[in-house]
């Protein structure tokens, strides 16, 4: 069996996520005490409030400190995947996975990468949407249609698997482009509850200072591959840093990247979370791929066994 590690973005995040594993496995505790991000992971990640622990500037650490203590006790077991991919802030555990750095490493690009998000995102009204029902092309020609409009910036920003693409941008275009959506027959359009547009040109200006820290961090070469969310393949070492700097302002081809990834005769991935999303999306998108998730200490166990 050939398994890929996929790692789960902004949206999945919960309040009580990671204390089953802080609890049962004091060698992870580091990953949750670190004093890396300028305030308290452990509490922010066990407590919430869920309004905080959603805002981005909180988001990322936390999730990266849960999927560093899952990778962390799956590798003293000794397992390894073939690859690896991540969802947005995912992306950065995929690369902690395939040993470009290691975990106060990732804490710390992480805790960064949420300020300087969250202070872009903060100063920039936006309005973020979910299209469910219509392909790739028909939101794709909406979407430049609305921008055509001349009511502000619209950009897709998310194919998370057919019939399910993310919009964002200014919030009278992404209006528009909803209104154009229905006419094609969208099923529905849902508004995500985000506070930026992300993977949008309105993210630009995060750009500068998330290159500046990327050039100053040290990255090692990939132990084995991980896909990009930029491209939805593979990459030299070379290239990560600039991937990495376009990603806060690119759309995220996950879809994509399932299909790279079940090209290259993956048929079993592991969803480290917490949350079910992804492996939901993997199922549109590969039906024939088995998926497992953890999110949990009985999850992990449960793997181990399987």
């Amino acid at each position: 069996m050939s398994t890929a590690w996929l790692f789960a973005g902004q949206g999945s995040q919960t309040p009580g996520m990671g204390r089953d594993f802080y609890e049962d496995y004091p060698q992870i505790r580091p990953f949750f005490d670190s004093a890396t991000a300028g305030f308290d992971i452990r509490e922010t990640c066990f407590e919430g409030p869920t309004e905080i622990l959603s805002n981005t500037r909180f988001t990322q650490v936390c999730m990266a400190a849960f999927a560093a203590s899952v990778v962390a006790l799956l590798t003293q077991a000794g397992l390894r995947p073939q690859a690896t991919a991540g969802l947005s802030l995912g992306e950065y555990s995929a690369l902690h996975a395939a040993g470009v750095f290691d975990a106060e490493t990732l804490l710390d690009l992480l805790a960064f990468r949420g300020r300087v998000m969250a202070d872009v995102a903060e100063a920039t009204p936006s309005r973020m949407t979910a299209i469910l029902g219509l392909n790739d092309e028909e939101v794709r020609t909406a979407v430049a249609e609305a921008h055509q409009a001349g009511l502000g910036l619209v950009a897709c920003a998310n194919f998370n698997c057919p019939g399910q693409i993310v919009i964002g941008g200014e919030e009278e275009a992404v209006l528009h482009a909803e209104k154009l959506c229905r006419a094609r027959g969208a099923k529905r359009c849902t508004q995500l509850k985000t506070n930026g547009p992300f993977h949008t040109p309105l993210m630009k200006p995060a750009a500068p200072q998330l290159k500046e820290k990327l050039t100053a961090t040290h990255f090692a070469s990939q132990q084995l591959p991980v896909i990009f969310n930029v491209t939805a393949q593979t990459a030299p070492d070379e290239q990560i840093k600039t991937l990495l700097e376009e990603q806060v302002f690119s759309p995220v081809l996950f879809a994509q990247s399932v299909r790279t990834l079940e090209a290259s005769g993956v048929d079993s991935i592991l969803e480290i979370g917490p949350g079910k999303t992804l492996s939901g999306f993997v199922r549109r998108i590969a039906p024939q791929i088995t998926t497992y998730s953890i999110q949990s200490v009985e999850d992990f166990r449960r793997y181990l066994q399987s």
